[in-house]
């Protein structure tokens, strides 16, 4: 019996007569028994194709999308407008088949769209050098954590505690390999506290990470972490969400050495979880540290403008101990959808869309921290997102009661933050109307009542 319907009795006995073994068990020999599976996986049978479609159907409809309910779930990926431009050019043969621009005589439509990129990012962040992107926005936070222990070789990271958890996460366990440690920057009224960095520096420190805007959604002043992480030789490294650049001043104007984050914003779906790409833009001085990719602009024989892959870190390319990167993607279909959203919004459109969300956002917050029993986590400026303290009740289970009314109200902080067990972390989007932000205000008022007076959940009886 094949488990493999491409692959023939025939077939199989082909390739293991070209290499000379026997059996497919002569070929594992050398594998230590201990080491292998004695018996097969315990699977089920397999199912014809219209059963398979039930059954993926299915579970399918277990899942709840936010095209079910109204939502207000943020903490790091956002429910924005996906124009159709995106799906028409991302679906064309040329992006969406090639796997890797290795021969550029024959890649210029990936190589351009690479270099346009960039070139995005680059006036996006304020920072004149891009590469071609990476796996999301944590993994961009790791890398850049390496690139700053290859520039100074020092073994501290100093990182805010309100960076995104999955970010601070993925550091530590990359930190592990790269010889260094991680120390948590404390927060003071939703923002990076200043002070505690100023007593944390040494002249062991290899990098301060920064968000911004925080996972809180608080704006924090980068100017000043950046001045005080170069007085110590340190470098400054910021995580951006991209779509608040359009009102907040750009990270590389305020002194930041790196900036990373992740861009499922710019055009990318939701989709569960992914997936979506990172991006990283950096000083000149860091260009060739970079993790991945950079795609350059040269001229042919004939001197016609063309595109190449100029800068390529990863072990693949290059000796193993000279590699600064074990990326083995760049992510460039979702990157192509970044650009094709930037091009889209435009320079004014991007600015009017930040605008449009700090309005809604200010809206939100005045509204619903009028709720009796509930008020602001902090009273920081923020663009798209903000918290919420709800003291007094379990606030997993008011965001359940909003579910069940069809409205997602947020993110319960208690899952990542141990001190704001009470915290409810509400986004904002273009997609989240005046309507949408009052019904949010009726539905989380009457589910707090219910919750504080005991009543039953909906399908609980008592």
């Amino acid at each position: 019996m094949t488990l493999y319907t491409a692959v023939t009795d025939d077939d199989r006995q082909a390739m293991l007569d070209a290499i000379g073994v026997a059996s497919v068990d002569e070929l594992f020999e050398t594998i230590p028994a201990a080491l292998r599976m004695a018996e097969r996986l315990d699977l089920p049978e397999g199912m014809a194709e219209q059963d398979v479609y039930n059954h993926l159907r299915d579970l399918a409809s277990k899942n709840t999308s936010a095209e079910d309910e109204i939502t207000f779930l943020g903490a790091g990926m956002y429910d924005h407008y996906i124009p159709s431009i995106i799906d028409m050019l991302l679906g064309r043969s040329e992006f969406l088949t090639p796997y890797t621009p290795y021969q550029p005589e024959i890649s210029q439509g990936g190589l351009q769209v690479m270099f346009e990129y960039q070139t995005a990012m680059s006036e996006l962040t304020g920072l004149p050098v891009s590469n071609a992107s990476v796996y999301e926005g944590p993994s961009a936070v790791g890398a850049a954590g390496y690139l700053a222990k290859l520039t100074n070789g020092r073994t501290r990271f100093l990182v805010s505690r309100g960076m995104h958890p999955h970010s601070r996460a993925t550091l530590e366990t990359l930190s592990v390999g790269y010889g260094t440690t991680v120390e948590e920057i404390p927060l003071a009224n939703g923002v990076t506290d200043l002070d505690a960095l100023h007593t944390m520096l040494g002249d062991d420190v290899a990098a301060v990470f920064i968000q911004q805007p925080n996972f809180l959604g608080a704006i924090e002043d980068v100017a000043a972490f950046s001045d005080a992480a170069h007085a110590h030789g340190a470098l400054a490294i910021a995580s951006a969400d991209p779509l608040t650049l359009g009102v907040l001043e750009a990270p590389g104007n305020q002194g930041v050495d790196v900036c990373v984050g992740e861009g499922q914003t710019l055009g990318n779906r939701l989709d569960f979880g992914g997936p979506s790409f990172g991006f990283f833009c950096a000083t000149e001085a860091h260009l060739r540290k970079m993790p991945g990719r950079i795609a350059g602009e040269t001229k042919d024989v004939d001197g016609r403008r063309g595109f190449v892959l100029t800068l390529q870190t990863r072990e693949q390319h290059i000796r193993r101990e000279k590699a600064t990167s074990n990326i083995c993607t760049s992510q460039a279909l979702n990157a192509l959808a970044g650009v094709v959203y930037l091009s889209w919004l435009g320079r004014k459109g991007l600015v009017e869309l930040g605008e449009l969300m700090l309005q809604r956002t200010h809206y939100a917050r005045e509204t619903l921290t009028g709720i009796a029993g509930v008020e602001a986590l902090h009273d920081q400026p923020v663009v798209r997102e903000f918290a919420l303290r709800i003291p007094g009740v379990d606030v997993a289970s008011v965001v359940s009661r909003c579910q069940d009314a069809g409205v997602n109200p947020g993110f319960a902080l208690g899952r990542a933050y141990d001190e704001f067990s009470d915290g409810l972390l509400v986004a904002i989007t273009e997609q989240r109307s005046k309507a949408d932000i009052d019904k949010l205000a009726a539905v989380l008022e009457e589910a707090i009542d219910a919750e504080r007076s005991g009543a039953p959940a909906a399908g609980v009886t008592a």
